[in-house]
């Protein structure tokens, strides 16, 4: 689908908050000069944590400066996006645009910007630490050489997917951007019920965080399905299968797929709220 992946020599992004530092740092870490990069960000106290950290002097509003970008990476909530736009399309028609709002459709980007070379991005926090997932799609107007320049952003922060419908994002955030609190959900229960059992809340937690890297390296590495680790994990009779019976008898699974709609459902929500 693409070209070898190649950084943009120039590039933008509103709105200079968590998931922009991540893309930030690894780009800087993989060679690119601090001067290819704008970052236009309201906020004075981020701002000052750009500089402290990157050496970058962030822009309050959107000015000229932002004609010279290639790519311009959209990182701004979904209701900020539509005024964000406003500023800065005047200056950024030329551009290739990646956004990671959630929710917010790439027509309704389209309409804003006025242009159609937008690629829509629905990366989750792991990406901080080099371990994200991202799910992507492309407009029609975007070529092989434009999709390349975005993995290669998008690469500095773990892995990434391409999906071919735009309505699938949906399914993404439900699935990977929201997924690490789901994990982070699930550790604070194991923590506590290390603790109830008497370990430290040091020691379950660690044991907790251990677990869930352990076993999502094993998956990662494995070509069997999650069902067959868990049953080899799961003798009859023995702890894991009374554990697991709970789960099962109590359908834990069952809400759990249930939750995970109401996400779907909910970045279907901000689309028709923010998008108009």
């Amino acid at each position: 689908m693409t070209s070898p992946a190649t950084h943009p020599s120039s590039i933008a992004f509103i709105g200079g908050g968590n998931m922009a530092s991540a893309f930030i740092g690894g780009l800087l870490a993989q060679g690119l000069p601090a001067a290819s990069i704008t970052v236009v960000e309201p906020f004075e106290a981020a701002r000052d944590a750009l500089k402290a950290k990157f050496g970058i002097d962030a822009l309050p509003a959107a000015t000229a400066a932002l004609q010279a970008a290639e790519l311009v990476v959209w990182a701004v909530k979904p209701q900020t996006f539509k005024d964000a736009a406003a500023a800065a399309s005047p200056y950024t028609r030329h551009a290739l645009h990646l956004s990671v709002a959630a929710g917010i459709t790439t027509d309704s980007i389209a309409q804003w910007l006025g242009t159609g070379r937008i690629v829509r991005a629905m990366p989750n926090t792991p990406a901080l630490v080099g371990k994200g997932m991202t799910g992507l799609f492309a407009r029609a107007d975007v070529d092989g050489a434009g999709c390349a320049q975005v993995e290669a952003v998008i690469g500095t922060t773990g892995q990434f997917m391409w999906v071919e419908q735009e309505s699938h994002l949906d399914a993404v955030t439900a699935l990977s951007g929201s997924g690490p609190a789901y994990v982070f959900f699930f550790l604070e229960a194991m923590t506590r019920a290390g603790q109830d059992m008497g370990l430290s809340e040091a020691q379950a937690y660690q044991m907790a965080v251990a677990t869930f890297q352990g076993a999502s390296e094993l998956a990662a590495r494995s070509d069997e399905p999650a069902a067959v680790l868990r049953e080899r994990v799961t003798s009859k009779g023995g702890t894991t299968f009374a554990a697991i019976t709970h789960m099962q008898d109590t359908q834990v699974a069952a809400h759990f797929v249930q939750a995970m709609r109401k996400a779907e459902a909910r970045a279907q929500e901000l689309a028709a709220e923010f998008g108009r």
